[in-house]
Order: structure tokens, then C-alpha cells, then sequence
């Protein structure tokens, strides 16, 4: 089972599916939204379990964040078109036996850091 919430704890989530996917993005979006990047990982929709009220904003016409709207904290990422719902990997308590697998939106990350950890990049 993986489980998470957000800073307060109003909001909470969980599943039993094998999270996918673990990525950090580096759009302007997460970037601007999260304060730095955004690492996430993702799993059907219909197989996360999410408790308490989430406030969804649409940044683009392709999907919606989620976000909790006591905190503030940016948990979910939902692609109109996919199955699929990511979320935070750093709402995740305790071990989470994830690995990150990918860089993506490299081309467009900020330029006061580098990505040297080796993980494979995209630009887009």
C-alpha cells in the first residue's frame, strides 16, 4: 500500500497498484507551481483512493493539478486524455520503494541547477 497527504493533512491518499512512471518534471508549470520540480509517479485513476477536498486548476488545456486548498501543497497531476492520475512523491510517507526512472521537460528547467544524477533526460 502507498499512502500520502499533504502538508496539513487535510488532504490524503492511497493504492495498491504499483506506482509508474517516477519522473521529475521541470516545465515551467511544476517549476512555478512547486517552487522548484515536481517528482511524481502514476497509477490508474480508478485505483487511487483520495480523502478530503482537492481543488483541481487547470494550467493548460491538456490537464489538471490537484492541489489542497488549506495548504497549499501540489499533490496530483490528471492528463485529460489518459487513465492515468500521477502524484507527489514527496507526499509519500515513509519508504516508498519507488525509484525515479526519468528527467522530463528538461529543455525548458530553470537555469540555476544542473541534472547530474545520471537518469535518463527528455526535452519534452
Amino acid at each position: 500500500m502507498t499512502r500520502g497527504h499533504c502538508l496539513c493533512g487535510a488532504v490524503r491518499f492511497h493504492t495498491d497498484a504499483t506506482p509508474d512512471g517516477a519522473s521529475v518534471c521541470h516545465c515551467g508549470q511544476c517549476r512555478r507551481q512547486s517552487g522548484h520540480l515536481w517528482a511524481s509517479a502514476h497509477v490508474p485513476r480508478d485505483a487511487l483512493v483520495i480523502e478530503g477536498d482537492v481543488r483541481w486548476f487547470e494550467a493548460s488545456g491538456a490537464a489538471k493539478r490537484g492541489f489542497c486548498p488549506t495548504c497549499g501543497s501540489f499533490l496530483f497531476w490528471a492528463a485529460h486524455d489518459e487513465d492515468t492520475i500521477s502524484f507527489a512523491l514527496g507526499a509519500l510517507d515513509g519508504p516508498t520503494g519507488v525509484t525515479l526512472e526519468k528527467h522530463i521537460f528538461t529543455a525548458d528547467k530553470g537555469d540555476y541547477y544542473a541534472i547530474e544524477d545520471g537518469l535518463p533526460q527528455h526535452d519534452q
